[in-house]
């Protein structure tokens, strides 16, 4: 079974300007799958050239199998889109509209009334019955979803769609996106690694036209996974006796963090089984010693820092 989207070596230079100098990543079927980078990175150059907008200058693209051919936007059949900024005829209402793009989808007239019901009931629109002119930003992109995936595509697409929203729009679009999975390959681009976090199985992180890491979510934390590790001292005495034996160890200065927490980065299992042994041996009072996990945003900063050089 092909994957819903295979992107191999994709290149694409604007004048003198590399955007894209190798860009590789597939989207298993059935994924929600989070498209990772600061904002100029080359996120939408490339979901533009997925959907045919932009010509390569080199690479290939697959959509189920079928090759992206720029100009020839045959596989966009398959694919529903949603812009970071999507635009609407606001003096519409949310069924108008989506009326308006069911009569562009080709959707017989006797399908239209329940699959637009069951869009605006999934994306939870379905009370909604103003003209889209007084929407928020975020009724907006729930809207834009429900149009995206009006003609049921087998892959969505969407630019930044929580980007510039406030905490409750963001959950909402989230909480559609979720929904969308039970009936689309889902692909959204973004820079808020919670978000990624929150609902994705797989993830790349696109860095200067480059994906730097690639992966299930349990892949990436395993990259890692296993070099920091966190001891929590249950008083002052014991915090300063391993800081004092242990050099490498540094206090812990994050947020929430514990007043006797200290952190030992890039150590190995060696390290670790000696500051039990120290800590058995000097029978200090402690609270908690593992291996630390590290968020996306240690990833994240690692591979576009440079610590991590992995193509997946």
């Amino acid at each position: 079974m092909p994957d819903a989207l295979y992107v191999n070596n994709l290149m694409k230079r604007f004048g003198t300007k590399e955007v894209l100098k190798g860009v590789s990543f597939s989207v298993p079927e059935g994924s929600v799958f989070g498209f990772i980078g600061q904002n100029g990175a080359g996120k939408t150059t490339t979901m533009k050239t997925v959907l045919g907008l932009l010509a390569p200058d080199g690479g290939a693209i697959q959509v189920f199998g079928e090759n992206v051919t720029y100009g020839n936007t045959k596989t966009n059949r398959m694919v529903g889109y949603l812009p970071d900024v999507p635009e609407f005829y606001d003096y519409m209402t949310t069924r108008e509209y989506l009326g308006l793009c069911a009569d562009i989808a080709g959707i017989p007239k006797g399908e239209q009334k329940a699959r637009i019901e069951e869009m605006l009931e999934m994306v939870g629109l379905a009370s909604e019955k103003h003209r889209i002119r007084g929407f928020s930003r975020g009724m907006k992109q729930r809207l834009g979803i429900a149009q995206a995936l009006i003609h049921r595509p087998k892959l969505l697409i969407c630019d930044e769609p929580t980007s510039a929203l406030d905490p409750m729009g963001r959950k909402e679009i989230l909480e559609a996106l979720l929904a969308a999975r039970s009936q689309t390959t889902v692909l959204f681009s973004t820079h808020i690694l919670s978000d990624v976090e929150r609902i994705c199985d797989r993830a790349a992180i696109l860095h200067n036209g480059t994906v730097v890491l690639n992966g299930t979510m349990e892949e990436l934390h395993a990259r890692k996974a296993g070099t920091d590790f966190a001891v929590t001292a249950a008083d002052g005495a014991s915090f300063e006796a391993l800081r004092s034996h242990f050099p490498k160890f540094q206090k812990t200065e994050k947020p929430g963090a514990e007043e006797f927490e200290m952190l030992w980065k890039q150590g190995a299992q060696e390290d670790f089984r000696n500051v039990l042994g120290f800590i058995s041996e000097q029978n200090l009072n402690i609270r908690s010693a593992a291996w630390a996990e590290s968020s996306l945003e240690d990833l994240f900063l690692a591979a576009t820092q440079g610590e991590t050089e992995v193509k997946a």
